[in-house]
């Protein structure tokens, strides 16, 4: 079930767990899709109901409006998905820190351990991508070797 934002309807009930799907509340309104602001700025849709909240007896715990938005994600989804699969197989976080654990690791080392050489957000980013593309190369010569590879960027 999904999760929402915003402050917690009724008793905390919006948060993770699947404790209500964020398209009804807890007094049983459907809520419907705001449309979308036109520039598409945002990646977030907002859910209402236009007179269910009036007359609701928990609107003073979940709103001091006049109606409740619940804010949400476009691919919240996707993270509800992943959840739900984690859910299932415990074990598999474990497995995944593992197999990033070595190439983090290694880069970590290259970089001397400490931090990035670089300020700022965008220059972060370009330093950490190079140090991944350097790791990449590196296994790929590793793997394939230096002639086969060679031959496979130059076609």
């Amino acid at each position: 079930m999904p999760n929402c934002y915003g402050t917690a309807c009724g008793n905390n009930q919006t948060q993770s767990k699947g404790l209500l799907d964020p398209l009804s509340r807890p007094a049983g309104a459907k809520l419907t899709k705001i449309h979308r602001r036109v520039d598409h700025t945002e990646d977030f849709d907002r859910y209402r109901h236009l007179s269910a909240c009036s007359t609701c007896p928990l609107r003073p715990r979940c709103t001091p409006t006049q109606r409740r938005i619940i804010k949400r994600w476009e691919h919240e989804d996707v993270l509800d998905r992943m959840q739900d699969q984690l859910d299932r197989m415990p074990d598999a976080m474990g497995v995944r820190r593992q197999t990033v654990e070595h190439p983090f690791g290694t880069l970590k080392a290259w970089m001397g351990a400490t931090h990035f050489l670089t300020r700022t957000l965008d220059k972060v980013r370009t330093e950490m991508s190079l140090h991944v593309l350097a790791y990449n190369l590196k296994r790929m010569i590793t793997i394939f070797g230096v002639g086969p590879l060679m031959a496979a960027i130059r076609t």
